[in-house]
Formats: C-alpha cells, structure tokens, sequence
C-alpha cells in the first residue's frame, strides 16, 4: 500500500502546473505510517492530530467516534479535501500542527461573547461552605476564603 501512494504520489506531481511547491510541501511535511490495523491507525491519527484526515475505508462512519484530535474528517473515497475547503460548509481555518489536540477549526463561537452566570441561594452557599474555603485556602487565596466564611458571621 504504502508503495503504491508513493507512486500514485509521483504520478500525480508530474501532473501539476506548481509541481514544485507541491514537492517542496510533501518533502517537509509528508509521512506515511503503516500500522497492523484500523485500531493503531487511529491511535497515530490522534497522536499526529492532522489538520485534515481522510478515512478511506469501508465503514468510516465505524471509526468516526474514536477519532479525537483531527481539524477536519473527510469520509470515504468521494469526500476529497477540497469538498470540505470549497463547497461543503466545513470550516477552511483549521488548527495546524498538531495543534487539533486542543484547538478546533475557527467558528462562529470565535466571534461571538459569551458570559458565565452563577446565582447561589444563602442554603447553598452554607451547604457548601467549607469545600469552597478549603479549595481557596489550598491555593492561599485566603481573601477568597473569607468571602464566604464573613456572610455567615454572627449567625
């Protein structure tokens, strides 16, 4: 297998009007892992976190849960790279380099605010009293502590 894409590769370069840009790409950054089976495939998958995967099996829908860290799939032989960049509707911003183990193609979460809101009643708040000043006290945020222990002074 691994010959033949190295072949289908070269025949493909020859073909290409930036043949060069192409070549100098693939010679920095190409690399072709063989592995015994689908399961360690996917394990080197999420080790690598590619900026775009193509699943090019039978079942890719099978394996699709156990990718974590890719910018973005493409499934099955006719759902090429360029569908996704040009006319399918999935995100071209992509995290690269590795970087899909924690980051996520841009979206429109990028561009929007968002805010947390929290609202404790008094019984909550003295149920859960001493796990808050504990964990305040651990990291020597004794004010933060206090902010809690000072409501219930008196009482």
């Amino acid at each position: 297998l691994a010959d033949n894409v190295k072949r289908e590769i070269r025949k493909q370069l020859g073909q290409l009007p930036r043949k060069d840009i192409a070549e100098e790409s693939l010679i920095k950054n190409a690399l072709i892992i063989l592995t015994e089976d689908i399961a360690e495939a996917v394990l080197a998958s999420n080790k690598f976190a590619p900026e775009h995967l193509e699943i090019m099996v039978d079942q890719p829908l099978a394996i699709l849960n156990d990718i974590e860290n890719a910018g973005s799939i493409f499934l099955g032989p006719y759902t090429p790279e360029s569908v996704g960049d040009y006319f399918g509707g999935t995100n071209h911003i992509l995290p690269t380099g590795g970087t899909a183990k924690y980051a996520s193609p841009l979206s429109v979460g990028d561009f929007t605010k968002s805010m947390g809101v929290l609202h404790y009643s008094k019984e909550k708040l003295l149920r859960n009293a001493k796990y808050i000043e504990k964990f305040a006290v651990v990291e020597g945020l004794d004010a933060h502590a206090r902010a809690v222990s000072i409501r219930f002074e008196g009482e």
